[in-house]
């Protein structure tokens, strides 16, 4: 299990979320805290980028993995179109 790390954009954007998404937010990224090379998940390495990206329907999870302290900062959370901005 990895350590989790939201940053305050991210959990700003979760917030403003509505409850169903919210929900589908919060239960992938329990599922990415558990397990990040889960082929079940749909994540990506961005390229020419330290960061992956996580997706979950219209949106998109911008996150670093760090396997060497088991850490997962969460750095931005945004819809399809705006996240990569």
């Amino acid at each position: 299990m990895y350590n989790l790390i939201i940053r305050k954009q991210a959990d700003k954007k979760l917030r403003s979320l509505g409850v169903i998404d919210r929900t589908r937010i919060a239960e992938a990224i329990y599922a990415l805290r558990q397990e990040p090379i889960d082929n079940e998940l749909n994540i990506r390495k961005m390229v020419g980028e330290s960061f992956y990206r996580l997706r979950v329907g219209k949106w998109r999870i911008i996150f670093e993995k760090d396997d060497m302290i088991k850490v997962i900062a969460i750095e931005k959370i945004g819809s399809r179109g705006d996240v990569y901005k």
